[in-house]
């Protein structure tokens, strides 16, 4: 059996990951985007020539090596995002169609014929719904140029969004399918799918210093609970749920505060709306600049709301720096295939309360807090066992740490490598 992955062998090894969402600020939406940035860095770091094709910003070049001239980013359909400049999802369907018409060509003429010249092996691993079709037909044209063995063809799953539009029977025999959690595995094996685990991981940087004297005068502000929530507004992250359990919370302690992040989605308005409904006051916080002393600034502009909205971009300094701060970080989803901002916090040295699905990293009480309803009062009564019980927010906080350290990238990654060579060694006999 041939160790891809061990010593002078990781040269015979090519990855190109193929997704949507990518590093620019125009393809840079949410979890997926994170993932493929990461994961590629990492991969690079590594050691391993790495390409990550993506839907990128029209006013960036089409192609651009960093990372010592082993990552390589390819911005593809660039001529649509001239036409749909308002993001990566600004024209989707057109997006869509013209990254399965062209991307597979040239995966097979100019990537994996090259790399098959050379003895590499080619590991293309797709990224969501959009990239399916992408695969099927790269394996189709792998079969006729007589290359797949050249190429091992993986697909994964972040969500369900999308399965409506996928072929499974197609895609299922020309890749294999992985996705980010158990839970998620569960999700496809109801739809009569068998994907391998592949979770997300956490980048090193998430375990330097936080600035704790800058955590102090942001607590300094909050003498009450001080709460934190990020996510889109959508009702599955349940933000309604965690609105009411402030104003619950609020009947022990008046001084109690939620400091969030969301997005520009409309439900955002029902929000503020329920909000002020439950006697709740929310405020937009608008920073001029994006360094730690401008936010604290405008925060403490803001210190008469309940509710204090970043209505602005905020940079992951401050977010752990928010979220090592904070008595708890509300990643409460209702459904969540993986939770990677809970994850995040953990290893921040944040107390994370999520839901109960696809954070798998979560034991109850032990380092972190996981709901199991639906109902804010559950919520509620948790904030209050943390605000009387300093010993075990502490308990949480040191476990929390340990366990976000089993995500590291290198851990996820040295697992993707045992199941690259499992399929390879099952592919291997059949050719």
């Amino acid at each position: 059996m041939l160790h891809l992955f061990s010593g002078d062998e990781k040269a015979s090894v090519e990855f190109v990951i193929l997704s949507f969402e990518g590093p620019d600020s125009y393809s840079f939406v949410g979890g997926l985007a994170v993932r493929v940035t990461e994961m590629t860095k990492a991969l690079a770091k590594r050691g391993f020539s790495t390409r990550l094709f993506f839907v990128g910003d029209p006013d960036k070049q089409d192609y651009e090596a960093i990372e010592g001239g082993r990552l390589h980013y390819h911005r593809w359909s660039r001529w649509l995002s001239k036409q749909y400049p308002d993001g990566v999802y600004h024209g989707e369907a057109a997006k869509v169609e013209d990254f399965q018409a062209s991307l597979p060509e040239f995966l097979v003429e100019h990537i994996v014929s090259a790399n098959a010249e050379d003895g590499v092996l080619t590991v293309i691993l797709g990224e969501d719904w959009q990239t399916a079709k992408a695969l099927s037909r790269t394996a189709e044209l792998l079969k006729g140029a007589d290359l797949s063995e050249n190429a091992v063809l993986f697909w994964n799953a972040n969500n369900v969004f999308g399965f409506e539009k996928i072929d499974f029977v197609e895609l299922q025999s020309a890749v294999h399918l992985l996705t980010i959690s158990r839970y998620m595995k569960e999700r496809m094996r109801a739809l009569g799918l068998d994907a391998m685990v592949l979770p997300n991981g956490i980048p090193p940087r998430f375990w330097s210093k936080i600035d704790t004297k800058a955590g102090k005068k942001l607590r300094a502000f909050f003498p009450g609970l001080l709460l934190s929530k990020i996510g889109r507004y959508h009702p599955d992250k349940r933000w309604l749920m965690a609105i009411e359990a402030l104003a619950h919370y609020q009947t022990f302690d008046r001084g109690a505060k939620l400091v969030v992040r969301g997005g520009k989605e409309e439900y955002g308005k029902s929000l503020r709306k329920t909000a002020e409904e439950l006697g709740l006051v929310w405020a937009k916080v608008r920073p001029k600049e994006t360094d730690i002393v401008s936010i604290l600034g405008a925060l403490k502009e803001n210190l008469n709301a309940d509710i204090l909205e970043f209505d602005s971009f905020v940079p992951e300094s401050f977010l752990r720096l928010l979220y090592w701060s904070s008595d708890a970080v509300l990643a409460n989803s209702g459904h969540e295939p993986f939770g990677l901002v809970g994850l995040e916090v953990m290893a921040c040295g944040g107390v994370a309360i999520t839901g109960s699905t696809g954070e798998e990293y979560i034991q109850h009480f032990h380092n972190g807090i996981a709901l199991s309803s639906d109902e804010p009062r559950e919520l509620a009564l948790y904030l209050r066992d943390l605000a009387e019980n300093p010993p075990l927010s502490k308990k949480l906080r040191a476990c929390a740490q340990d366990t976000a350290k089993v995500y590291d990238w290198d851990h996820i990654l040295d697992d993707f490598f045992r199941k690259i060579e499992l399929v390879y060694w099952m592919e291997a006999s059949t050719f």
